[in-house]
């Protein structure tokens, strides 16, 4: 019997080919995850195998459409049509190559011991397990950590142009979260090189005919036709033209919903509307209040900036978290004395040091603020050092592992981080929930599977540093293609057209919905209503959060989103180009779920992870599970908006890593 860090294997297999969940629901939904019995290094193999198939000849008489072309929208479009099947790959960008993926900088994780320190994949399983504080799926972490190496050779032999060390062997470097190196890296540019491996397969089955393209093209509803997703609705963004596109099965993997916050790292164009609109259709949405606060990004400047800006976890490698341990200390940070400066990461968490979770190190910097020693005008900000690694490794060696972060910083801030310690506070960055799937990436509607961000299923409460890419990938190149398979193999499905009932009654909702935008006629800006719901959630759903902010914050969104409806100012028409009306209808999604994630967080009376209750930590401060209540996934049912959402539970167990106090001591 193998042993966990924190204990032994728990629990007995059953000989039952599949193992469906009990739930306990206060809704009407039952949700089974589908995760395979029997030991959970063959879960994935046992499933593969009782899979069916579809026959090569078939699967050009299948069409999917797949909404979203970053790394896992790409990835996916591109394997699948190599398999054959006719693809529709639909976004809101002029190109591909544009998406959000691309922002990603510091690497992506895979456990391939090229360091010989220890790791494996059963350690990449466990530190993920742990560093989602005990509430993701065990079956989908081990699977993401076994697919992890292969994502690697995938890449590789795309030509991303991974860091290699002298003798040309890939290099590796530490994240939070964990004590071995996995992490592989192309400088501060990860995101934008493995982005443009799979854009390259992407356009290599477009110069086929296998994939069609659509850009500049925005998925506004999902048709649902005898219980089954069938098609959407999409706008075009350049004439206004709204489309119906049907097929066999439908592949959400448009990110996730950081932007309700309004200040967050993601970009201004990134939304939840494919995913919300999915789950008025029916599609629960899990564990909403799940959301990742980054805790190196450049503070805020001014009431009026429009985004945030990241800076690579990658830096806390070679960076030392500081602030003066004196309150209200103004001096520079080069008149403070050794002596005088408090390097509280290391002092707390000596084990890890600067490289706890991001969850940890990100509260940890909002104490010391509050406490009155941040830095900077605003008071909000801790120093992140490199004078030590600079000293020891040479400004070349620092220049060459983040040079281009380095440029960015000095570009925004006009101060050199070779000289001077970069200022970083929180902010949103990532969100953990999303729509609920199984272990098959489907979804709650049939035909319906969610990728990467935009479901919930493997970080739990908080993803560690450099897993976004690698589950984007995963999901991608390696499940979808087995699963989507299956379900087309295995299900009954009659012809559908655009001309059918389901599909032009989600025509006309989308139709009116646009209309009712632009006849309001009201003096507000749609900016002016997105930044104040982001200020409510940020302040009561953000990085901390308790029971009577949460309820005033329900009450407040609720509140403006019916000023919305009755003030704001979308000006132009639905027939052309007009940003302000596709803003319009984000935000409108972002009202709802809003609203949503604030009832998610006030259900769950526990702390774990990125969702920290004020009313339960532990003396030291540290967040505190309640794991008799709370170990379950929360999917939420939609009900109308202004209604009370239905909540349905997953519950969750654990039979190869025993939940416990996290600790990074």
């Amino acid at each position: 019997m193998r042993e966990t860090m924190t204990g032994t294997m728990t629990g007995t297999m059953t000989e039952t080919k599949t193992e469906t969940r009990t739930v306990t629901k206060t809704g009407t939904t039952k949700l089974d995850a589908r995760i395979p019995a029997g030991p959970i290094e063959q879960a994935w193999d046992t499933a593969r195998f009782e899979m069916k198939l579809v026959n090569p000849a078939n699967k050009r008489r299948h069409t999917l459409l797949v909404v979203g072309s970053g790394l896992a929208g790409a990835s996916a479009s591109a394997t699948l049509g190599e398999l054959g099947y006719n693809v529709k790959c639909f976004c809101f960008q002029d190109s591909p190559r544009r998406a959000h993926s691309i922002a990603a900088q510091g690497g992506i994780n895979a456990a391939k011991n090229y360091q010989n320190d220890g790791d494996s994949i059963y350690r990449l399983f466990y530190d993920t397990v742990k560093g989602g504080d005990f509430r993701a799926r065990e079956a989908n972490v081990y699977r993401l950590a076994q697919n992890s190496v292969h994502i690697i050779d995938q890449c590789v032999a795309q030509g991303v142009p991974f860091a290699r060390e002298y003798g040309g062997s890939l290099e590796n470097r530490s994240f939070g979260g964990a004590q071995v190196s996995r992490t592989f890296y192309a400088r501060g540019q990860t995101g934008q090189q493995l982005l443009l491996g799979a854009y390259q397969a992407l356009e290599r089955q477009v110069d086929t005919g296998q994939v069609t393209m659509l850009p500049r093209t925005e998925m506004l509803d999902l048709i649902v036709i005898d219980g089954q997703a069938r098609g959407i609705v999409a706008r075009n963004l350049v004439t206004g033209k709204l489309s119906v596109h049907m097929g066999d099965a439908v592949i959400l993997a448009t990110g996730g919903y950081g932007n309700v916050y309004y200040l967050s790292t993601n970009a201004k164009g990134s939304n939840a509307t494919a995913i919300w609109r999915a789950h008025r259709r029916g599609a629960l949405f899990a564990n909403p209040c799940f959301t990742q606060i980054h805790p190196t990004c450049i503070p805020v400047s001014g009431d009026y900036q429009s985004k945030l800006t990241l800076m690579s976890e990658s830096l806390r490698n070679d960076g030392r978290i500081w602030v003066p341990k004196q309150k209200g200390d103004k001096r520079r940070p080069d008149e403070i004395p050794e002596g005088e400066r408090d390097y509280y990461l290391e002092r707390k968490y000596p084990a890890f040091g600067n490289l706890v979770p991001r969850d940890v190190a990100s509260r940890n910097a909002k104490a010391v603020c509050d406490e009155g020693r941040g830095v900077g005008e605003t008071g909000l900000g801790v120093y992140l050092d490199f004078a030590e690694s600079i000293g020891r490794l040479g400004v070349e060696t620092i220049r060459e592992r983040y040079g281009n972060l380095f440029d960015m910083y000095q570009r925004i801030t006009d101060e050199d981080p070779y000289k001077v310690p970069m200022r970083i506070y929180p902010a949103i960055h990532y969100t953990m929930g999303g729509l609920w799937v199984d272990y098959q990436l489907q979804s709650t509607i049939p035909g319906l599977f969610v990728l990467g961000e935009a479901n919930f299923s493997d970080h739990g409460a908080n993803r560690l540093g450099a897993s976004a890419l690698m589950q984007g990938l995963s999901d991608g190149y390696f499940i979808i293609p087995y699963t989507v398979g299956n379900y087309l193999a295995g299900t009954k499905r009659k012809a559908v057209t655009a001309s059918d009932p389901e599909a032009q009654a989600a025509l006309a909702s989308t139709r009116e919905g646009i209309a009712k935008l632009l006849a309001i006629k009201g003096t507000r800006t749609v900016d002016s209503f997105h930044r104040e719901l982001g200020k409510i959630v940020w302040d009561e759903c953000g990085m901390s959060r308790n029971a009577a902010g949460l309820r005033d914050a329900i009450g407040r969104i609720r509140a403006l989103r019916e000023e919305f409806w009755q003030n704001v100012t979308v000006p132009g028409s639905g027939d052309d180009l007009n940003q302000s009306l596709e803003k319009a209808g984000r935000v409108a999604d972002f009202f709802e779920l809003g609203e949503l994630m604030c009832i998610d967080a006030l259900e769950r009376n526990e702390s774990c992870g990125g969702h920290f209750r004020e009313e339960y930590q532990t003396p030291e401060g540290e967040a505190q599970r309640d794991d008799e209540h709370y170990s379950y996934v929360a999917a939420w049912g939609y009900t109308g908006a202004g209604n009370k959402p239905e909540l349905t539970k997953e519950p969750l167990e654990f039979s190869y890593v025993h939940p416990s106090q996290r600790s990074y001591k």
